[in-house]
């Protein structure tokens, strides 16, 4: 087993609202969470949303006034340029976003997005001042208990290190380490894998040396008690369905603050 770090980096907690909201509930939900800006101050947690492209501005103007980070749930990998459809980075950060979510399981197999792909969206997130949030995560849960850390392990490998391969040493990175079967599940991934794996994930970035810091979460049907059991391993939750219930995503950080 890796030695743990030294230095426990800041507790970090947030959601994407994916495409479950519509336009009126968006901003409703932007207005209830924006209500946990005290709460998370005084547990010394990075809290952070992320709703879809089109209430980015209004969620901006909502979170201005709180230490509430705003997200984008992706981005493309060029500034501007004959792009249909697709969000700049340089607007996103215009807009207020200083977290953007890249390389989402759903991203991957209905879009056909590849680790190459995610490294240039994470380039261009850090070429424009904002931190990119890399979901990494299996494809395939192992039935050998021996076997599942490894596994799990070699397959976030190549996601992460195409992502750190295109990034200045320096820059943050978070790591959101979704195991895919785990994503829309009925309960977490076992405690114990998700501990192993993200030690070793940890290890494995600090082997290559980067200064920049690089925090871990867990995501994959994560909720109230998720973090308490996953602590030894990652640095926060990336929050689902769960949080759709903000009452929920105060439990979390509560529970931040007593760890």
């Amino acid at each position: 087993m890796p030695p743990l770090p030294t230095q426990r980096e800041k507790r970090i907690v947030g959601t994407s609202l994916k495409m479950y909201f519509d336009l009126p509930s968006t901003l409703r939900y932007i207005d209830a969470v924006a209500q946990l800006s005290s709460a998370a101050k005084q547990a010394n947690v990075d809290l952070f949303v992320i709703p879809d492209f089109v209430t980015l501005l209004p969620s901006a103007e909502k979170l201005e006034d709180t230490n509430i980070q705003l997200g984008a749930q992706d981005t493309y990998s060029e500034d501007k340029g004959a792009f249909t459809g697709e969000v700049s980075p340089v607007t996103l950060k215009q807009v207020g976003a200083s977290i953007v979510e890249i390389g989402h399981a759903e991203r991957k197999r209905l879009f056909g997005e590849t680790d190459a792909d995610v490294a240039r969206k994470a380039a261009a997130v850090v070429r424009n001042g904002m931190v990119p949030l890399v979901c990494i995560g299996e494809k395939n849960k192992s039935n050998i208990a021996s076997q599942a850390v490894g596994m799990a392990v070699g397959e976030c490998k190549p996601q992460i290190m195409a992502a750190l391969s295109q990034l200045p040493d320096d820059a943050d990175v978070i790591l959101a380490y979704e195991p895919v079967w785990a994503i829309g599940a009925s309960e977490p991934a076992g405690a114990d894998h998700v501990v192993a794996v993200t030690q070793n994930l940890r290890a494995l970035v600090a082997e290559t040396g980067r200064k920049g810091r690089t925090r871990i979460l867990y995501g994959g049907s994560a909720g109230p008690g998720t973090f308490q059991k996953l602590k030894e391993g990652v640095d926060g939750l990336f929050l689902g369905r769960f949080a759709h219930d903000v009452g929920n995503l105060e439990k979390v950080i509560e529970e931040m603050k007593e760890s």
